[in-house]
């Protein structure tokens, strides 16, 4: 072929895609991949780019790389309640006595979507690649093993009592335990949707599974785009190039519920806005200036402000309907008492604390923030990121102040507190024994009161010494279009589309 004639048929193709992509909720005459006469079609406006579809590794815990995940593969387990699990791969699965070891039986004839069987051994790769990566979800599992027992029981065993390994496994997704050599441009899985096509933080394509365990899903094609431009994301949502979309802005919401076409509803899914300061960064490492600083901003005022339709002050480091919830006093804004404080500390005003932040939906928040403190001379520089470079700079605590949205999976404080504020993690800077100690207890008993007691002695430790600002509670809205059947809320915050359907009867 011609390199003339190569690039008018790159040309084409991409003009034909560009078309096809417009679609995003709809069913299209002439022929369906689930062996029906209409297609069913849809573009979904997700809230974070999807940047890496690899489960175990660095990004794994990214909503978007969550969102792709839960697509694609399987996990053993999923969370349908608190304290609320049914099983996905595993058929059933027990414990002994005190929660040091559980056993999962797998189910009968579960296959990737290349027609392989999943069995015990990709259970177990998978689990040993999450340890080896060392990536968000590893210090959960650093001190477990996972071994076969038969090729349809995984048995995973803990140094001591894991009474909250269902949780930590709901984000756990099991890949073909050759799936390195294969390769992560085309990754192969045993979900309800295979990839079609991928640009990473900007589209992922996606067709039905038809070799789905469960079924295969009524979609025949989904689409994830990311439309990170407020304005051209909410112009998608209306004019129907995208059936749904969440997380938008609170000044947004008013005009979507008064669309005759959409349907806004709104998930408490406890997620919190968390604000780290690195506690090893130069003048950061006292708690009475961290707390000064959390004393220098009304978060009250600019949730009132920003949020008034999915905010409101937290009074906690885990959303309220998390076990290990437990209320803090609030910290009030008082900027007279901050300055004074820092000025004890010899706070150097010539300092200039750097604030980053990944997401669009975050820049009034970042510059409500600096504008704060501002007012009592400390020097902000809000800085918006790439989301690769973020996470990057996240784990290399190349930060001073640090913003995201913090959710708990599986509604159990191990999957939060116990992961990311040990001195082993290494995610603030901070490392306390103290705390340590309390995380470990609180993850070793299966006695639920005490676990509730000892999360929330953690939790004051937390909240007292400023290892970062909690100022929000967030409610996530989410708006799609009337046609969009079969669609729920998530309870863990990721959306799920096998069951999603397109059609006319509107609920």
């Amino acid at each position: 072929m011609t390199l003339q004639r190569r690039m008018r048929t790159e040309v084409l193709a991409a003009a034909a895609l560009a078309l096809v992509g417009l679609v995003g909720c709809t069913t299209t005459s002439g022929g369906s991949e689930n062996g029906g006469d209409v297609a069913q079609e849809l573009a979904v406006a997700v809230q974070f780019p999807i940047e890496n579809l690899d489960p175990h590794g660095a990004s794994a815990m990214d909503n978007g790389t969550q969102i792709a995940a839960k697509a694609i593969f399987s996990p053993l387990v999923r969370i349908v309640g608190k304290s609320q699990f049914e099983g996905v791969l595993a058929e059933s699965w027990q414990t002994n006595a005190d929660a040091s070891e559980w056993t999962f039986k797998l189910r009968d004839n579960v296959t990737f979507s290349d027609g392989s069987p999943v069995t015990g051994s990709d259970v177990v790769a998978s689990f040993n690649r999450v340890v080896s990566l060392a990536g968000p979800m590893a210090v959960n599992f650093k001190d477990h093993q996972a071994r076969v027992d038969g090729t349809d029981t995984v048995v995973i065993t803990g140094k001591g009592p894991d009474p909250a390994l269902l949780g930590k496994l709901v984000t756990f997704y099991v890949t073909p335990a050759n799936q390195d050599k294969a390769g992560w441009e085309k990754p192969i899985g045993s979900g309800p949707f295979v990839l079609q096509q991928f640009a990473p933080g900007q589209n992922l394509v996606l067709g039905a599974n038809p070799k789905y365990w469960a079924g295969k899903p009524q979609l025949d094609r989904l689409e994830l785009r990311s439309i990170q431009e407020i304005a051209a994301r909410m112009t998608a949502l209306k004019t129907g190039e995208v059936g749904l979309t969440w997380a938008m802005p609170d000044d947004q919401i008013p005009a979507l519920r008064s669309d005759p076409d959409l349907a806004v509803e709104k998930l408490d899914g406890g997620a919190v806005v968390t604000m780290w300061m690195n506690s090893s960064a130069k003048g950061l490492t006292s708690p009475a200036v961290r707390r000064a600083l959390w004393q220098a901003v009304d978060f009250e005022t600019i949730i009132k402000s920003l949020y008034p339709e999915t905010g409101a002050l937290a009074n906690s480091v885990i959303g309220t309907n998390v076990l290990g919830y437990a209320p803090q006093t609030p910290v009030k804004y008082d900027p007279v008492a901050a300055k004074a404080a820092l000025d004890a500390a010899g706070w150097d005003y010539g300092q200039t604390i750097r604030f980053q932040f990944s997401q669009p939906q975050f820049q009034q928040f970042t510059d409500a923030v600096a504008s704060d403190l501002a007012k009592i001379g400390v020097k902000v520089d809000p800085t918006q990121k790439e989301s690769a470079v973020f996470l990057q700079d996240l784990l290399a605590l190349n930060w001073d102040l640090n913003i995201q949205q913090l959710g708990t999976a599986g509604f159990d404080a191990a999957t939060n507190l116990g992961r990311l504020y040990t001195c082993a993690a290494k995610r603030t800077g901070y490392c306390n024994a103290e705390l340590d100690n309390l995380l470990a207890q609180a993850g070793s008993t299966s006695d639920t009161a005490k676990r509730q007691d000892l999360y929330a002695q953690a939790s004051k430790i937390i909240w007292d010494d400023a290892v970062g600002m909690y100022p929000m509670f967030v409610q996530i809205p989410y708006a799609r279009s009337k046609t969009l059947q079969d669609f729920t809320l998530p309870v863990d915050g990721v959306p799920d589309f096998a069951k999603v359907r397109i059609g006319s009867d509107a609920r």
